[in-house]
């Protein structure tokens, strides 16, 4: 117990700052080109960044990619000066020393794979359903404890709400348009995404929940 509280008082761990960041037409690269680079690749095209890599070697999925032309490669190792002009850097060798040049060159947010202590950022566990997007992080402690916690987050959050959260965007702004009072506008959208709306979408699917969506939005713009 006595060498528990004196790892609690030694062992410091960085106080992260939550955010959800655009990276669409972004610069982004990463140095490596294996499956790890790989999987941080996919990510970063899933979010429409603009990606390079920068590696000797590099998967056959990501030789594919820049052959279709939706990554750059350069064909090299890293060397100064790579990391000029871009938003994101990513470092995914399985050179220590390399990856901790790059974390001292980085003038902007730089994540080391498995290296949270070279990084001002960490990528979190993540829940994907649609525009919904759950992010989960125990600040670089224990990332198998975040996979836990994901895995059980994904048992409650299913395929219905990507579903759900198409067709809310559409009544949203409908409501935007059509529902004149300003209360009234604000009670809708609140009851949209209200506790009672998240258990009829649970307990009975998303038809049935815009359904009611639908015919509360009329009561609304009747009365206006």
């Amino acid at each position: 117990m006595n060498y528990l509280k004196k790892y609690q008082k030694t062992e410091k761990y960085p106080v992260y700052y939550p955010a959800f960041i655009n990276l669409r037409n972004k610069k982004t690269v990463v140095i490596g080109g294996g499956k790890i680079a790989e999987r941080k690749v996919l990510s970063l095209l899933k979010a429409e960044a603009d990606v390079t890599v920068i590696s000797p070697l590099i998967t056959k999925r990501l030789e594919k990619k820049a052959s279709e032309g939706k990554i750059m490669h350069i064909n090299r190792e890293y060397k100064k000066g790579d990391l000029k002009n871009y938003f994101l850097v990513i470092a995914a060798t399985n050179e220590r020393e390399v990856n901790e040049q790059i974390a001292r060159e980085a003038k902007c947010l730089v994540n080391v794979v498995d290296t949270p202590e070279l990084c001002n950022f960490i990528v979190p566990s993540v829940v994907k359903r649609g525009h919904l997007t759950i992010a989960i992080s125990t600040s670089g402690i224990s990332p198998a404890m975040s996979r836990t916690i994901r895995k059980e987050i994904e048992g409650h959050y299913k395929k219905e709400f990507e579903q759900f959260l198409k067709s809310l965007q559409f009544i949203r702004g409908k409501a935007i348009r059509h529902i004149h009072d300003n209360k009234k506008r604000t009670e809708f959208l609140k009851y949209a995404g209200s506790k009672t709306i998240l258990s009829l979408l649970r307990d009975k699917g998303c038809k049935t929940t815009i359904n009611v969506l639908k015919n509360k939005f009329n009561e609304y713009c009747d009365n206006r």
